[in-house]
């Protein structure tokens, strides 16, 4: 299936019929993939990072798929596994990343470092900031910002109410634009 004819609906259904999973979770894998790795970036900072949380949230999402009931859409369920494979992964490795106690630049000075990183310094910058946010207001701040997602639909993901969510947001935007205005 090519991205412009997905179709979630008939997917699911799809889903459903052991003869057609492969080929509607294929349609799955090429309609998100590239919208599941770029949230997972914007958490990890690391391509390589990024690219196995990206596959292991397709694999987890593969052998639960016969679990899917259809009571949320695949990209909810999707940002539902990827977060958390995002959370336990910079859980584990929190000691062999970056540290954020790290002198403030050192984030950027390493993703400016990085053969997949295609910006300047500001966006180093930028991407620091959001990295040296909670956990919580890094992932609100990404998918409202990045993704362009709609506060009831992070609710479903993450469920958190639209007010904390909002809150979150906003939090994470002063603290953004406080460390930008100190590292100008």
């Amino acid at each position: 299936m090519k991205r412009e004819n997905y179709n979630e609906r008939e997917t699911i259904e799809q889903l459903r019929d052991s003869r057609l999973r492969a080929a509607a979770f294929s349609a799955i894998v090429n309609r998100y993939s590239r919208q599941i790795y770029w949230h997972i970036r914007r958490m990890v900072l690391s391509h390589e990072d990024a690219d196995d949380l990206t596959q292991e949230t397709f694999i987890k999402a593969w052998n639960s798929i016969e679990k899917f009931r259809g009571d949320s859409q695949i990209s909810t369920w999707l940002y539902r596994i990827a977060i958390n494979e995002t959370l336990t992964f910079l859980e584990k490795n929190r000691n062999n990343t970056i540290s954020l106690n790290s002198p403030e630049g050192a984030i950027a000075n390493s993703i400016e470092s990085d053969a997949h990183f295609c910006g300047d310094r500001a966006d180093a910058l930028f991407h620091e900031a959001i990295g040296r946010l909670p956990h919580k207001q890094r992932t609100t701040f990404i998918m409202k910002y990045f993704d362009e997602m709609k506060y009831e639909e992070i609710s479903q993901i993450l469920g958190t109410s639209t007010g904390a969510l909002k809150a979150s947001y906003h939090i994470a935007v002063k603290k953004i634009e406080q460390f930008l205005k100190d590292n100008d």
